[in-house]
């Protein structure tokens, strides 16, 4: 089943969330500046399709070569990758615990980042059963499980291990208690510590919790979450991360930018921090209108209920606000952001099972055909095109640099150095056409420029955007940009 294009967001949402400017020339001039050292990199969540079997469908040898090939265009720097245990090491009704069991999807997967250089921030949602929280047993497994996927198999990709998806949640088995995660996360420490070289290779990530939220049974919202955390278990934290989904409203205002800054301040300098996971949701009153699409497109539909899904992943304008989130994380000194999600059929809600209730927020549904009975859904989605600018350019180990650029709330920017070479993407939000101008510190020289605008886009025959213009080799580069549009200018292959 395919979607109508959102139109009340292309048009509607730009007149409500932007202040109209009459088009003129700006110039944006990319400096040696460093506001950001070491960027980690952006990418997205995927997880080895834990629930494919139970659904008779184990992912394909024709669709792990589209999934590849997918991801061979987008490069992500990094992966979020979590599991279930009850799919993979732990029998529910035996309580045995088996490590070679059902490998082969999380094998593959992780092959794939350890042949292809990406840093994967890996973990365990939720303890095998929930009264196993706080027992041992659980450690015990999880760490051994952990220890045969980096040392036995050496998926060196695996850099951060998270325990307790979203601890801070009344939907997780913590149930908001710092103190029961924190006793835990010692737990793991320690018996990580017991097997030779794995702390070599794999740190804690934390606290893992939800930005801007604040569950009534604690006493800690997030700001409280990482201050605790920094305070109690920085010695055992190799990567602060937290996990991101504000209002559309509220990051085209700017406001979100704020936020980001107050959580990197209490973080400490010699540490990062990265959004685990993010996207929009549009329960906030100014997304009013989103959240009215959103409820007519779940109404009936044939495999999600809208439990926990965004119905407006097929639209364009949704990469443009993925895009935006990006330059605010790369720009207020985090250190990488995961997009949540990949792919449709990594799960369902509550990881039930249930083909009929599932998490649709990904790029496409791999699965569309083999469980859903719609092969449409296995074609990308138009927000795969930006989030894959800002993986490709933005690689591991650049340093995101100050753009000095003339004052315009409907423009947003970011830019990065790496090995000498510069990346620059810009964003307008806004209704009215832009005239830009960009100058890099070494020219444009051997520069490509991609387009992120709809019906502006071409692309090759798998589908995948190519460069606008190639080797450019000005002393500045001048172009227009259209409203809900994104340009990038990059001197990286």
């Amino acid at each position: 089943m395919k979607f109508p294009s959102l139109i009340i967001t292309s048009a509607c949402c730009a007149a409500m969330f932007t202040s109209c400017t009459s088009s003129g020339s700006m110039d944006f001039t990319v400096t040696d500046e460093v506001i950001n050292a070491s960027y980690i990199g952006n990418g997205v969540e995927w997880d080895p399709y834990d629930e494919a079997e139970s659904w008779g469908a184990p992912i394909s040898e024709e669709d792990w070569t589209k999934l590849t090939k997918r991801l061979d265009y987008m490069r992500p720097q990094y992966i979020r990758c979590m599991i279930n245990s009850p799919f993979r090491y732990y029998d529910v009704k035996t309580g045995e615990y088996n490590k070679e069991d059902n490998l082969e999807s999380i094998c593959r997967l992780l092959q794939y980042c350890t042949d292809n250089d990406i840093t994967v921030i890996y973990g365990e949602y939720n303890p095998p059963s929930w009264d196993m929280k706080d027992d041992s047993r659980w450690v015990e497994m999880a760490v051994d499980y952990l220890n045969m996927l980096v040392i036995d198999k050496g998926f060196s990709c695996i850099k951060h291990f998270v325990i307790f998806n979203e601890p801070d949640g009344d939907w997780a088995s913590t149930n908001g208690d710092f103190n029961l995660w924190y006793s835990m996360a010692e737990k793991f420490y320690k018996k990580m510590a017991e097997y030779p070289g794995l702390l070599d290779k794999v740190s804690l990530a934390g606290p893992d919790v939800v930005a801007d939220y604040h569950n009534r049974n604690s006493d800690l919202n997030t700001t409280g979450w990482l201050t605790e955390t920094v305070k109690n278990a920085d010695s055992i934290i190799g990567l602060y991360d937290i996990h991101a989904y504000p209002g559309q409203a509220e990051v085209l205002s700017g406001k979100y930018a704020g936020l980001l800054k107050e959580y990197k301040s209490l973080i400490p300098e010699n540490k990062q921090i990265v959004l685990g996971e993010a996207g929009y949701k549009y329960w906030r009153e100014a997304d009013s209108l989103l959240m009215a699409e959103y409820n007519r497109r779940v109404e009936n539909h044939p495999f999600t209920k809208g439990s926990d899904c965004n119905m407006l992943v097929y639209d364009y304008f949704y990469g443009i606000d993925m895009a935006i989130l990006a330059t605010e994380v790369m720009n207020n000194g985090f250190s990488g952001v995961a997009a949540w999600m990949l792919d449709d059929a990594m799960h369902s809600q509550g990881d039930s099972g249930k083909p009929e209730d599932i998490k649709l927020w990904g790029m496409w549904n791999i699965l569309g055909s083999e469980v859903f009975n719609d092969p449409s859904q296995e074609d990308i989605r138009p927000w795969f095109y930006s989030w894959s600018l800002m993986c490709r350019f933005f690689p591991t180990g650049c340093d995101i640099v100050k753009v000095n650029h003339p004052e315009d709330d409907d423009i947003f920017t970011c830019a990065a150095k790496y090995d000498g070479k510069y990346t620059i993407a810009l964003i307008n939000k806004g209704d009215s056409e832009k005239s830009i101008t960009i100058k890099l510190p070494n020219g444009t020289a051997n520069a490509d420029v991609y387009r992120y605008e709809e019906n502006a886009m071409t692309l090759d025959n798998d589908g995948f955007l190519l460069p606008e213009q190639s080797d450019i080799s000005n002393n500045t580069f001048s172009t227009k940009l259209s409203p809900l549009s994104m340009v990038l200018l990059t001197q990286l292959n």
